[in-house]
């Protein structure tokens, strides 16, 4: 009837149309299976080794959805880090950022990871897939009326407009958007694990790696990335000159407000601010080489610069200012664009739906 993939990294195969019986074979992540039966949302498939049995559909990835997620390995491999991370427990990784995508692997409890990007995205269905093509219906030969001779009677005359036809035909008072419900949204991390692989988890789950020495100074804020900028030597210790970004709060649709960099001093044998900035709406990725970095702003005027500095002891210079873009496409050979708008189909979210179903009703 048609083929999926394996989503999780084990698919178990049920006897029955229920989760809870007897399980007749096991599939792995990317294994391709032919579907030959369907029940609701239960598809019967068949594995490469012949083994026969029932999933549900959330279990299973159409081809679109399998080629996006080798192309998110790919792609991502020549992104650069925004730090390492971990979990305090297994975390699982989904090919998409949705709680209803599968989960195609777990990270383990301490296992480090690369954090790439972020986003914050609408809760909403997974997008409609086809994993069985629709049967084409069936046209059956229409038959001759039989006519009785006898002509229709004359079609009546149109209705009179209603006397007051210029007030209804005013635009009508349209709901303001802001009294609206605010619709849930959820908060995903783009990570790469240590063999390469890619994969959306949730951010509240992530856990930046920056020694706790640093991570103090935090007061309160998220650490959304960090870098070595260089180190200092103290007797037989080296300190590492860390740059970070920090973000107030969980689903911000920017992924950090604030940079900064903090140098060792030897003689007091203490970390201190060396440079800071706040009140920013920052995007990754933050580009770092040797003590030089940039970091990619939003402007008053809603444009994106990337302004590129340079840290010379404790002294900060600004060296130059650039489009996003086209300084990304340089140091990596992607555009911000690119990496924005990549892995994820378009979303219709019930916001959206709600705000296409006011104008319908009301008017522009």
């Amino acid at each position: 009837m048609g083929e999926a993939f394996a989503g999780p990294a084990t698919l178990n195969l049920h006897k029955e149309i229920d989760p809870k019986s007897d399980i007749v074979g096991v599939a792995h992540h990317g294994d391709k299976l032919a579907i030959t039966g369907q029940r609701r949302r239960w598809y019967k498939v068949r594995t490469p080794k012949g083994v026969t049995g029932w999933t549900e559909d959330g279990e299973l990835l159409d081809t679109g959805q399998m080629n996006r997620l080798k192309g998110l390995a790919k792609d991502t491999a020549g992104l650069p880090s925004q730090g390492a991370a971990t979990a305090f427990d297994a975390l699982n990784v989904h090919t998409e950022p949705n709680r209803l995508s599968a989960s195609f692997l777990q990270v383990k409890e301490g296992d480090k990871f690369d954090v790439i990007a972020h986003r914050v995205l609408t809760k909403a269905p997974l997008p409609k897939r086809e994993l069985v093509p629709a049967r084409p219906k069936l046209v059956s030969p229409k038959k001759a009326k039989k006519t009785s001779g006898v002509q229709p009677p004359p079609r009546p005359a149109a209705p009179a407009l209603p006397t007051d036809w210029v007030a209804l035909s005013k635009e009508r008072s349209r709901i303001p958007e802001e009294e609206l419900a605010p619709l849930a949204k959820e908060d995903w991390t783009l990570i790469r694990t240590q063999n390469g692989e890619s994969g959306w988890v949730l951010t509240s789950r992530v856990y930046m790696s920056i020694p706790d020495e640093v991570a103090q100074y935090a007061e309160g804020h998220r650490i959304t990335s960090y870098f070595s900028l260089g180190v200092t030597q103290d007797g037989d210790k080296k300190k590492d000159t860390w740059l970070w970004t920090t973000a107030d709060t969980l689903g911000e649709d920017h992924d950090f407000d604030g940079y900064r960099i903090f140098s060792w001093n030897a003689r007091r044998h203490r970390y201190e601010t060396t440079y800071i900035q706040r009140r920013e709406r920052g995007y990754f990725p933050v580009v770092v080489k040797g003590s030089s970095f940039s970091v990619c702003l939003e402007t008053p005027a809603g444009t994106r610069v990337r302004k590129e500095l340079s840290l010379d002891g404790h002294t900060v210079h600004l060296t130059g200012t650039r489009p996003c873009d086209e300084a990304l496409f340089e140091e990596t050979g992607q555009t911000q664009a690119h990496i924005e708008i990549h892995q994820t189909p378009a979303q219709t979210g019930v916001w959206d739906s709600v705000k296409r179903r006011v104008k319908r009703l009301f008017g522009k």
